[in-house]
């Protein structure tokens, strides 16, 4: 019996010892030691995950949970449902709430816009809690659209109990996730002039301003850094979904369980480096190039040249030779009879891999109008007389 006790354990400890071997060689193989208990590296554009550790163990998240309550809250605004002109009035709910905030008195007007800021720049949790009540009614009903969105997205390993990250049983996620819904919120760039904001100073409306000051630093001292949120608990310990951009290329790293906030910014820094190291950006449209030829229908020789309404690149991955493809569609009714110079008429979508890259508006580049049916007889008639000859 005893024998056999003494061959189960070597066993167990040899798998133990083979489970840490195998993520050290991963690591050493691409020069990255992360000492967070769980991390992730993407390039957003195309979701390409570069660099992974446990990313789909569930950990709590600290405030990073307000990537989601931004989310929800950029989509709005970009939706039209708000604006970020909108005054919400401050709850005792909201003011009550303790760690990192805003220090908002109940019955204070803030607008959309100033509470974007707080939650982005300070974590604020009154904040996070006054916005979620002014999209939700109440912070309940927030948290259930948190978690739909969350389902929408195939977040899969992620359950929201609150919308600011308080520490709360089973609110937890995952790096995956997390990277999931950072990318959703980079679609929404005006996030990024809050997250990326070092110091703000709102006053209007208050004897006493308030100042802002943001939690993520690397924003003052990573090169090109400019989101997206921190987070700390004594649960989580150190959490940061970061994103920077250099030459056009953006990395986005997600670091969860870092046991100091020295650490979070190392590894995350540590790995976005590594990103740019390994991706470029290429310019494959330039503002108003032909893009290509539109022929009204299979009959007829008229045309007219969609260009580009704005300079369109990819990101590629150095050493790589990909495959470029673009198509252009068109979103005009196909019953339409006249063009107007400079109309937009579609967008050419650009493939990289096959993989979809980048979308760029296309236009008109005259006025132009479809002839009617004796025009078209007489063009037709006269290609079939040229083919015979």
């Amino acid at each position: 019996m005893k024998k056999c006790n003494k061959v189960f354990s070597f066993i167990l400890s040899s798998i133990f010892i083979f489970q840490v071997f195998t993520v050290k060689v991963k690591a050493d193989e691409q020069g990255l030691n992360v000492d967070a208990k769980s991390a992730l590296l993407m390039e957003p554009s195309t979701g390409k995950i570069i660099f992974e550790k446990n990313s789909h163990e569930k950990f709590a998240p600290a405030s990073v949970t307000k990537i989601m309550t931004m989310l929800l809250a950029m989509e709005a605004v970009d939706n039209g449902k708000i604006k970020l002109s909108d005054k919400v009035t401050i709850s005792e709910n909201a003011k009550k709430m303790g760690g990192s905030t805003m220090l908002l008195d109940t019955g204070e007007v803030r607008t959309v816009e100033e509470l974007l800021k707080g939650i982005a720049i300070a974590s604020g949790n009154d904040a996070a809690v006054a916005m979620a009540e002014y999209l939700g009614g109440s912070e309940e009903a927030f948290v259930k659209l948190m978690n739909e969105r969350a389902q929408a997205l195939e977040m899969k390993d992620t359950t929201f109990k609150n919308c600011n990250g308080l520490s709360a049983a089973g609110h937890v996620t995952s790096a995956y996730d997390i990277s999931i819904m950072s990318r959703e919120l980079l679609k929404h760039p005006t996030i990024l002039k809050y997250s990326g904001t070092y110091m703000e100073t709102i006053s209007e409306g208050r004897k006493t301003p308030i100042a802002l000051v943001n939690h993520n630093k690397l924003v003052r001292f990573f090169n090109g850094c400019d989101g997206l949120k921190t987070g700390f608990t004594e649960e989580a310990k150190y959490c940061i979904s970061a994103t920077a951009v250099r030459d056009g290329v953006r990395m986005l790293s997600v670091i969860m369980g870092a046991p100091t906030y020295k650490v979070r910014n190392r590894d995350a820094s540590m790995l976005m480096n590594y990103g740019f190291s390994k991706f470029e950006s290429k310019k494959v449209i330039s503002k108003d190039e032909d893009v290509e030829k539109i022929y009204i229908n299979k009959q007829s020789d008229k045309y007219f040249v969609a260009k580009a309404k704005k300079d369109t690149s990819v990101i590629l991955e150095k050493g790589i030779n990909s495959k470029v493809e673009k198509k252009c569609v068109l979103t005009i009714d196909s019953n339409k009879k006249e063009y107007k110079k400079g109309e937009v008429i579609g967008y050419c979508e650009v493939f990289v891999n096959g993989n979809s890259a980048a979308k760029v508006h296309i236009y008109c580049d005259r006025d132009f109008k479809k002839g009617g049916v004796f025009e078209n007889l007489k063009n037709n008639i006269q290609r079939i007389f040229e083919n015979a000859i």
